[in-house]
């Protein structure tokens, strides 16, 4: 499929900045796949549209604060560190905009510094030295990693904002978006309504954001990201399979999971593994009955997982039906449930 057939008109000035508070007080915009219904409501709403005997399945990942400010040695440039995947030993994945050299140093404050050990098309290393985990530096003096397209500084409040209610083990550099609209409000009511609750753990990394430059999407590759899917969350699942509920995916890092062990074991087990699965139109679903998801930028795999679950022309007119009416957009905007 060509990259251009996911491409909308889009106005800039529909990208949320900061989340509705409450959060549960955002819009939500439902797509009915069997009649392709489009009907406006709010997050909110969620127990009265969910049956009784579903399943959510969240991802309670927790994002670290892991963009450091630091300085580049010994020209004094200031810089910033984004700390993806700890490699063990001191030894840091990363990512920094600059030119750097193997033995650069970058210097954080009197006592921490990362030493480049490795930077070429596959990505940068360092080493770290310090007197205290990397982690409690991330505590002191790392902000939350907020993308690109929300232009302004992180604030003290992203540290909450940017963090689901349900957010347990650290390993993000960000959010399952999808998930920073639910509060602890909306879980007790959706428990009394008889809707059911999951966890699967996907460390979201830049896997997730890789920009597609192929104009073949099949030639995209994704990167790995880390997964765990415990024993509790497949029996809930296997037991709402057997009584006829729906598997509702909160996010598309929940998607994936539960997809990649499906396609490669034939059944969600309980795993530990890395996903690299493209889910792209023309892909069996397997697990995910139901979809709650925000709305994505154009040419991403995110959009082309959720094309994939709909048609893309179903999104195309829902997507077009957010913008006419002015939904929020992206990782602090509105969302879609997809039934």
């Amino acid at each position: 499929m060509q990259l251009s057939e996911f491409d909308f008109p889009f106005d800039p000035s529909l990208v949320a900045s900061q989340p509705v508070i409450p959060r549960d007080r955002a819009r939500l915009l439902l797509l009915d796949r069997r009649t392709d219904r489009l009907v406006h409501h709010h997050v909110t709403d969620l127990p009265s549209l969910l049956n009784p005997g579903d399943l959510l399945v969240v991802n309670d990942t927790r994002v670290l604060a892991a963009r450091v400010p630091g300085i580049k040695r010994p020209t004094g440039t200031p810089v910033e560190v984004l700390f993806i995947k700890d490699l063990g030993e001191g030894r840091w994945k990363i990512m920094v905009k600059g030119t750097f050299r193997i033995g650069q140093v970058i210097e954080f404050n009197q006592q921490s510094h990362a030493t480049i050990v490795k930077r070429d098309a596959a990505g940068t290393e360092v080493m770290v030295e310090s007197p205290e985990p990397v982690t409690r530096l991330f505590e002191k003096q790392g902000v939350m990693p907020l993308p690109p397209y929300i232009k302004r500084a992180p604030t003290q409040e992203d540290h909450q904002w940017y963090q689901t209610v349900f957010a347990k083990h650290e390993g993000a550099i960000a959010a399952p978006t999808a998930g920073l609209h639910f509060t602890e409000d909306l879980f007790q009511r959706l428990s009394v309504s008889g809707v059911n609750v999951a966890t699967v753990t996907l460390h979201v990394g830049p896997g997730t954001f890789k920009p597609v430059t192929t104009d073949q999407i099949e030639d995209h590759q994704m990167g790995a990201e880390t997964f765990t899917i415990s024993e509790a969350t497949v029996k809930a699942i296997q037991e709402t399979k057997r009584v006829g509920g729906r598997v509702v995916a909160v996010g598309t890092t929940v998607v994936r999971t539960l997809e990649t062990v499906a396609k490669e074991m034939g059944e969600v087990i309980p795993m530990f593994g890395e996903s690299r699965l493209f889910i792209t139109p023309g892909f069996q679903f397997k697990v995910v009955d139901t979809l709650i998801t925000n709305f994505h930028l154009p040419r991403t795999t995110l959009l082309m997982l959720v094309s994939a679950f709909t048609g893309i022309e179903p999104i195309r007119r829902a997507y077009a039906e957010a913008v006419k009416e002015r939904y929020r957009f992206y990782s602090y905007g509105d969302a879609m449930l997809i039934l």
